[in-house]
């Protein structure tokens, strides 16, 4: 494609594998067909062959190729809108309940990271939710007490303690998360596809599904073969729409990030932000930054996409590239002649109530997904794999009821389009506003 900036297909992050599997090519019997290659597919997976099971995955590209290879890397304990609205919606006790499911997120996948060996570059420097302005440091100071009272290990830190860290001046005040940090999300990927190869996965790259039959037995068909197995497990997040499963469960959003040049000595010492830890903004639709082990800077969000009919956005987006290059600018002065390598974009799949959600469907209940994590499917999605994999098992994971509440669907089309282009426009006039109340305080 030929492209007025530059543009990556799928991420820095990942490429072909050298060890490719081949494509699906006759009828298989198993005892669980996972569909996706990405980190919820190969966490279940993993969990289902250290109890014994068969397990054949099929992933329509590599694994990796999905969102899991190109997301920021940030591993963080977000979850939901934010704590205040938690408590709104689920009351104390629920809500504490999702805090400590978040947090177990990370830890379970610390303990995936160690197990298996996997360097991914892991630094546990924490994530701070960051304000811009001095309207946010309320509003920022109240989300910090509520977490802390539901047993989050958060902390408010003030401008002073902003600065004491070395970060950036546009950061005004945060919220620590101190659980949690950053990692290169195409190293961990690709650790976990080496784990589940070596643990007897069958993964089957290049066997895109065409149609999934609920059986029992459950029956997964590709273009030249067929899985046919006791449960599926759908593990397709913003791709659930081509199954022709749970088409209302959540609504695919495309979003981009940048990589810059590597930073020089000066750039990093005129930086400050020593400290790795990684950033998030205020906003309504999020930014997120943080440097990477290589030395360069990784940003974006900012905008987000929707298409109609469950599709997904299109990946190459010079509106969205452009404003997320003018956010860094913004945010960083000191690095305003540092130049961007790349542009890439991922979906997330987004649910009505931001949560992450596991579903059984099937006659038997044979046909588990796991999905919806809302942007933060790093640590959730990894959790997500053990919880599948007990689900298949006829138990239930001591985190599964910590999600389970009276889920809402999106709306059918074109009501769905209407309903994420209003809220949409609703967040983006929001931002704009911040962002101009931003300019004025700083001249």
């Amino acid at each position: 494609m030929a492209a007025e900036l530059p543009y990556e297909e799928i991420s820095p992050w990942v490429e072909t594998p050298a060890d490719l599997r081949d494509p699906l090519a006759e009828n298989l019997r198993t005892d669980v067909v996972v569909i996706g290659g990405g980190y919820t597919g190969l966490s279940t997976a993993l969990a289902l062959r250290a109890q014994g099971a068969h397990v054949a995955v099929l992933e329509q590209d590599f694994a990796g190729s999905g969102a899991s290879g190109r997301n920021a890397g940030h591993l963080s304990p977000t979850i939901g809108k934010d704590i205040p609205t938690l408590l709104r919606l689920f009351g104390r006790e629920r809500a504490a309940s999702l805090v400590r499911f978040a947090d177990a997120s990370v830890e379970h996948t610390e303990e995936v990271i160690r197990k298996h060996g996997i360097d991914c570059d892991y630094a546990t420097n924490g994530n701070i939710l960051a304000g811009l302005h001095p309207k946010h440091e309320p509003r920022l100071r109240r989300a910090a007490e509520a977490a802390q009272g539901l047993g989050a290990r958060v902390r408010f830190l003030a401008e002073g303690e902003m600065r004491e860290r070395g970060l950036p001046a546009a950061f005004t005040c945060g919220v620590l998360e101190e659980c949690g940090g950053a990692l290169h999300p195409g190293r961990y990927i690709t650790g976990l596809r080496r784990a589940a190869l070596a643990a007897g996965v069958r993964l089957f790259e290049r066997s895109a599904l065409t149609e999934l039959v609920a059986g029992p037995p459950a029956v997964a068909r590709t273009a030249h073969g067929s899985v046919t197995a006791d449960f599926a497990v759908l593990a397709t997040n913003a791709y659930t729409a081509a199954t022709g499963w749970k088409k209302r469960a959540i609504a695919p959003l495309g979003v981009s990030l940048l990589e810059t040049e590597p930073l020089s000595d000066d750039q990093r010492a005129a930086l400050g932000w020593q400290g790795g830890e990684g950033i998030y903004t205020a906003h309504e639709t999020l930014e997120n930054y943080r440097i990477t082990a290589q030395g360069t800077l990784v940003g974006g969000t900012k905008l987000v996409r929707f298409a109609f009919g469950h599709r997904l956005p299109a990946g190459y987006d010079p509106e969205a590239f452009r404003s997320i290059d003018s956010a860094f600018r913004a945010r960083f002065p000191a690095l305003r002649d540092l130049g961007v390598r790349r542009f890439w974009s991922g979906w997330i799949a987004l649910t009505l109530d931001l949560l992450p959600a596991l579903h059984v469907d099937g006659p038997k209940g044979n046909v588990l997904s796991g999905l919806g994590y809302c942007g933060h499917g790093v640590g959730q999605a990894t959790l997500m794999g053990a919880m599948l994999a007990e689900r298949v098992q006829g138990r239930e994971h001591p985190w599964e009821s910590a999600l389970q509440r009276r889920r809402l669907s999106w709306p059918p089309e074109p009501l769905r389009w209407t309903c994420a282009k209003i809220l949409n426009g609703v967040f983006t006039a929001i931002d704009r506003r911040t962002d101009r109340q931003i300019r004025a305080l700083r001249g």
